[in-house]
């Protein structure tokens, strides 16, 4: 007995034989030689974000080598055959900006045939927050710059990376609706104004003032300090730090944080 399947990839009818004899050649049939189908090319790109107190901002590297020689880019390069994605997305970032050992999730992979100007090249997209302070990013391997820059004035990236990024920065919204935000962003000790600076950045609109802080205080996952910001202020502004383990549950469990 015998069965045709025709399934369409990418806009081309492949057709596909399987046999339930017993024949030397029992095995799928493709209209490709089987080993072209090992011909492809990994990649991982990462989409890394900081906050500088007013806005968020993505970490691109300056391209030191073709293709897209000169042009801006996120920090991504090819996976080696030995490697596991999480381990390469670890290696890149520190091979090309000197960052290391940071949480990272995988958010998406993008495939589109003609993505890479080389070959056909797949790459899996992972986001990453970090506190800005708290690194010194430094170009290395090829990358002839590294810099922090405002998504707000962004030009054409290399590559599909605007889309990757536009995928990044959609995550961040659904994340911070989601599970709170802020603990990977801001100083270890803020003011609930610096907090909803954060959220504002994020959702990219103005939050009332009375009704964030009555939603953010609510859920219990900050801790009020015995100490004030009095730095740059007219009038001494309350510190607050937040309880992680409290964090943590929300973070994992989620909420509906709508204002």
């Amino acid at each position: 007995m015998r069965r045709d399947l025709d399934e369409l990839i990418n806009g081309n009818s492949v057709a596909l034989r399987y046999s339930d004899d017993n024949s030397p050649d029992d095995q799928a049939k493709y209209l490709i030689p089987l080993e072209d189908f090992f011909q492809f090319g990994l990649s991982v790109d990462c989409v890394v974000f900081g906050f500088d107190g007013q806005d968020i901002k993505v970490l691109l590297i300056k391209r030191g080598v073709a293709p897209y020689k000169s042009y801006w880019a996120l920090p991504g390069d090819l996976v080696y055959p030995q490697e596991d994605l999480n381990g390469a997305a670890q290696r890149v970032l520190e091979n090309l900006t000197g960052i290391r050992e940071v949480f990272m999730q995988q958010i998406k992979t993008f495939g589109k045939v003609d993505r890479h100007p080389l070959g056909r090249v797949l790459t899996v997209a992972y986001n990453a927050l970090i506190r800005v302070e708290n690194y010194e990013p430094r170009a290395a391997f090829w990358a002839d710059n590294v810099q922090w820059h405002t998504l707000s004035e962004l030009g054409d990236l290399a590559f599909d990376h605007n889309e990757i990024l536009a995928k990044g920065v959609e995550k961040l919204k659904v994340r911070v609706r989601n599970q709170p935000l802020g603990f990977e962003l801001l100083p270890v000790n803020f003011t609930l104004n610096q907090l909803q600076k954060l959220y504002e950045a994020v959702l990219g609109q103005p939050l009332d003032k009375r009704n964030f802080r009555k939603k953010i205080l609510g859920m219990n996952f900050l801790v009020k300090l015995d100490a004030k910001q009095t730095k740059d202020t007219r009038r001494p502004a309350q510190l607050y730090t937040f309880d992680r383990m409290r964090y943590d549950e929300l973070t994992h469990r989620g909420f509906n944080f709508e204002l």
